[in-house]
């Protein structure tokens, strides 16, 4: 029988919504669900922080634990979920680092996530290593650790094909290296590394020291065909932003190391870093990284209300009818001109053979669209006199247009 006294002073454990969510298997194969959950967990965590950071870095460290089991067979081909768990993992890193926990707490946590990430079957949570310097919260406890893994990570890292093999603490050791500030022995276990998720740290190293200049010259030098340009370039950028050296970041690796899933995403990201540069600008210059495919722009022109530029890049080469389409029908009202031209120029890609699985539908939708904006501009009649001739000057190659758009355009 429990002690009553016991029963009665016991701490009650916060009912975390996330943790009955986050069950092994919780999720089957279907990735939405369970990025949905992710963020709300995530949420939770964040919302509970401002009122309690040491509960919130609590709750950060058993969502941590229990994500892996739970997401093991959820569908990862896309992508999307290893996404949202590394986003997830940026967020809850700084929270459970800055949370003003006693040594005994802290070092539990560490425990505990070490231990969840050893047992990280998918991976999921690896990249937790790369923030355990941070995690331990201080170079005392982080030189701790780095004793601790040393050992294994030097074999881990050895030349010796005998001894060399993967360590999951790997990233964990130079980490900890690193906030513990014991850049040497950083450097000597990455000096025959070729592996640029490891080599990197000797990069940071070097910067940490104020060896700005050194750093990036090292970093260049990793560049080959098993590194990725992009971390290397991420990299670079960030230490001369870091150094207050702006310009040189921008020219020499701004515009490649902020690439995301869209174009419109890649302008924003560049944006957010380089605000003392122009929305028109900074379009010109990552228009000019993708030569032979400047029409990829045309969404993020369109978003950032660069109407002509947008017209333009859509004209210099192939763009997506159905994007073109859309714009149409969107900017009727607001920006009828614009509207209007977007549409001559979906019709006119359409009519060229652009599009993938163009139907009927996509075709009647872009005349419909750009007669819609010709109607409030007052150019009915010399739009669809254009378009009959854009028609016309297809010769043979229009009977699809002739079909669905014949009788608007008086050619049947």
């Amino acid at each position: 029988m429990a002690d009553p006294v016991v029963a009665m002073t016991a701490k009650p454990t916060y009912p975390w919504e996330f943790k009955p969510r986050f069950r092994r298997h919780a999720f089957g194969w279907k990735s939405q669900p369970a990025i949905t959950r992710v963020k709300q967990a995530v949420t939770e965590i964040k919302k509970v922080a401002r009122r309690d950071p040491v509960l919130a870095a609590e709750g950060a460290v058993l969502f941590l634990e229990r994500l892996s089991p739970a997401l093991e067979q959820v569908d990862s081909s896309s992508g999307a979920i290893g996404t949202a768990v590394n986003r997830a993992i940026a967020e809850l890193v700084p929270l459970i680092a800055a949370a003003p926990a006693d040594a005994g707490t802290r070092a539990a946590w560490l425990e505990r996530l070490f231990q969840a990430k050893e047992e990280d079957q998918i991976p999921y949570i690896e990249r937790l290593g790369d923030f355990w310097g941070e995690l331990c919260a201080s170079p005392t406890v982080a030189s701790a650790w780095a004793d601790r893994l040393i050992a294994v990570t030097t074999m881990a890292l050895s030349s010796d094909r005998n001894l060399r093999g993967y360590f999951h603490g790997t990233s964990a050791c130079l980490s900890a290296l690193l906030t513990a500030e014991r850049y040497t022995e950083i450097a000597s276990l990455v000096e025959a590394e070729r592996f640029w998720p490891y080599r990197r740290w000797a990069v940071k190293a070097l910067a940490a020291q104020g060896r700005g200049a050194d750093a990036i010259a090292y970093a260049e030098a990793c560049r080959s065909s098993v590194s990725s340009d992009w971390e290397v370039d991420q990299l670079c950028e960030e230490i001369l932003l870091a150094a207050g050296m702006a310009e040189e970041a921008y020219t020499r690796y701004g515009l490649t190391a902020n690439r995301r899933g869209t174009y419109l995403a890649t302008f924003r990201a560049v944006a957010a870093k380089y605000p003392d540069r122009t929305a028109r600008v900074i379009l010109t210059d990552l228009v000019q990284t993708t030569p032979g495919e400047e029409a990829k722009w045309f969404a993020a022109a369109k978003e950032i209300g660069l109407f002509d530029e947008a017209l333009a890049l859509a004209s210099s080469s192939p763009c997506d009818p159905r994007t073109l389409t859309r714009a149409a029908r969107d900017h009727v009202e607001a920006q009828p001109s614009f509207a209007l031209g977007a549409g001559l120029l979906a019709l006119h890609w359409l009519v060229q053979g652009y599009g993938y699985e163009i139907t009927g539908a996509d075709l009647w939708a872009a005349y419909a669209c750009t007669m819609a904006a010709a109607e409030r501009t007052g150019q009915a009649v010399p739009t669809k006199a254009r378009i009959r001739a854009m028609v016309a000057a297809m010769g043979n190659g229009n009977e699809f247009v002739v079909r669905v758009l014949g009788r608007e355009l008086e050619l049947a």
